[in-house]
């Protein structure tokens, strides 16, 4: 009686990785504005208990104008950060935005147009700056920005007292072009009872290009595989030079839109404004779950992150508490939504 061989064992089929259903728990806990958006939430529950006047309607209207002046800067801080640098001249740069509009316009007597183009060409020159320097001397952001920072803070001071004898510029209010620039700058927008800042529309606007870049660009991908690992990114042909500049350009672009909106709405610039706001765009940028290493973060994140902060600006003001405790609640938000953020990545994680 002869043995009969078993049967050859049938080979397991595996399923190819990139077909596998991702639950939609998943896809939540992976976003990376989760953590702020459950803290807007918090925040806007508590005012809403404890300021009868902050869910009306021009409350609002206010509390979004304050986060559009934030968020219009924190987007570009936080595809900065994706990309795993800081930019601590934003601040003044948004002063230097406006500073140089008004002083060339005055000086030359021009269009203000005029100053509002030099003014562009100006911001995007220190942008190229910055990302020029970091990628050739292979510095920190943290020290070329700092640098930068500085000579921008003595060059605003210098200048508009060399120029105008005072540390605030003329007033250009009765110029050519005015008019035309503080429509599209600093201009209000009636929507029934509803008042809205125009930078409310500037804001939204930058927050859905810069998401549409991340998400569905080869210039997002670049961004996420430059803040990820640097080296790894050149190693399959991105370019890192590029991109870095790129970045700061785009600080730049929106320190411009910025500079523009502080000239027209108030017709001079004092020279000193600006130093300090660096930290709340970080801030912001960082409550909406950008990592301080890089290479994780959301445009719609800094909105949110931006939000918050408006929602507490103008929250404690409703709710008649002394302004001086703001900093402490920025402070202790900024601590809560670091935490929530990790605890919610390291559930991202558990759940692979």
């Amino acid at each position: 009686m002869s043995a009969t061989a078993p049967p050859a064992a049938t080979p397991q089929k595996t399923a190819d990785e990139r077909l596998l259903h991702t639950s939609p728990l998943r896809r939540l806990l992976g976003r990376p504005e989760l953590g702020s958006v459950v803290g807007a939430v918090a925040v806007f529950i508590f005012f809403s208990v404890v300021a009868d006047s902050f869910l009306q309607t021009s409350s609002f209207s206010t509390v979004l104008y304050a986060a559009s002046t934030l968020g219009i800067m924190a987007v570009p801080v936080a595809l900065l950060m994706i990309g795993g640098e800081f930019d601590l001249s934003a601040g003044v740069l948004v002063t230097t935005s406006a500073l140089v509009s008004s002083m060339v316009s005055y000086q030359l007597t021009a269009n203000v147009w005029v100053g509002v183009t030099v003014s562009l060409l100006a911001t995007l020159a220190v942008g190229v700056f910055n990302g020029v320097l970091l990628t050739r001397t292979k510095l920190p952001s943290f020290i070329i920005t700092l640098g930068t920072f500085l000579m921008l803070t003595g060059l605003n001071l210098g200048f508009t007292k060399l120029i105008s004898g005072t540390v605030s510029t003329k007033s250009i209010a009765d110029m050519d072009g005015f008019e035309s620039a503080k429509a599209l700058f600093a201009s209000q927008l009636t929507i029934g009872d509803v008042s809205l800042k125009v930078t409310i529309l500037w804001w939204f606007a930058l927050v859905a290009l810069a998401t549409w870049i991340l998400l569905r660009t080869r210039f997002g991908n670049w961004i996420f595989a430059v803040g990820g690992n640097a080296p790894a990114a050149r190693a399959v042909g991105v370019p890192v030079v590029r991109t870095k500049i790129g970045l700061y350009m785009g600080v730049g672009f929106c320190a411009w839109v910025s500079g523009q909106h502080l000239l027209f709405s108030f017709d001079v610039v004092q020279s000193g404004e600006g130093v300090g706001n660096e930290l709340t765009y970080i801030i912001a940028a960082v409550i909406g779950g950008c990592l301080i290493t890089g290479g994780y973060g959301s445009a719609i994140g800094s909105a949110v992150g931006a939000f918050i902060f408006g929602m507490t600006s103008k929250g404690i003001v409703y709710a008649e508490w002394n302004p001086d405790w703001f900093k402490f609640f920025l402070g202790a938000m900024l601590l809560l939504a670091t935490l929530l953020n990790a605890w919610v990545r390291k559930r991202a994680e558990a759940t692979k």
